[in-house]
């Protein structure tokens, strides 16, 4: 099945390049196109994307409060957003995967890049590294809701065990190796913490690792 993708984008040479490109690829279609974040808001209300490649920096409303709506709705579960920008602004993606975006692109991207990427998202996964979010939450750590252990309440403490090394950037099998379980057991276990946690991703248990004060920066 192809990959469905809302472009939102508030310039129209933009738009029509991603479309184009988007349009040129099997795997996947666009379904709409935008010029604002409200209307991205109701058009993935409507369309409910697979993916969609979202403009930081648009009047109406701007690209981060449309993704924190999108990502909050529970109709949109399964839609991803990836932010889309000209500024490679560490501060931006810190505030985009806040709000929950599965990863974060310049605009000059490769062309196969970005169809990677948007693969990469729509099979669940994140564009950025956990060691890379971990670098970013330590560098706007004042910004951060810590303290809020009650995030755990509900995970067993193999699964506290396993978010802790999610955050240290380690991957399922050195989490494997770690622990002496099986790539598989670790796997579930990721799955089922994400799902507890209400998060799309592993960048979403990190933050999610650091905002509990299960991880500390600079820890």
């Amino acid at each position: 099945m192809s990959i469905r993708v809302l472009i939102v984008d508030d310039q129209t040479l933009v738009r029509a390049g991603l479309s184009q490109l988007i349009r040129r690829t099997e795997d996947m279609e666009v379904v709409g196109e935008v010029a604002d974040g409200r209307a991205a808001v109701t058009e993935a209300r409507r369309l409910r994307p697979d993916v969609v490649l979202m403009d930081i920096r648009m009047p109406e409303m701007d690209g981060i409060e449309a993704t924190r709506r999108i990502v909050a709705d529970p109709g949109l579960s399964d839609t991803r957003v990836i932010m889309l920008t000209t500024f490679d602004d560490d501060e931006l993606i810190f505030e985009s995967l806040k709000v929950g975006a599965a990863g974060f692109l310049l605009k000059d991207v490769e062309p196969d890049d970005l169809r990677k990427a948007i693969r990469v998202v729509a099979a669940g996964d994140a564009l950025l590294a956990p060691a890379v979010t971990r670098r970013l939450l330590e560098t706007f750590a004042d910004s951060l809701n810590t303290g809020r252990a009650e995030l755990l309440d509900g995970l067993t403490e193999r699964e506290k065990e396993i978010l802790a090394l999610v955050a240290e950037g380690m991957s399922n099998s050195e989490i494997a190796e770690e622990l002496y379980l099986s790539p598989a057991t670790v796997k579930t276990h990721v799955n089922r913490t994400m799902t507890k946690l209400g998060v799309h991703d592993r960048a979403g248990l990190v933050i999610a690792a650091y905002e509990s004060g299960l991880v500390k920066p600079g820890g």
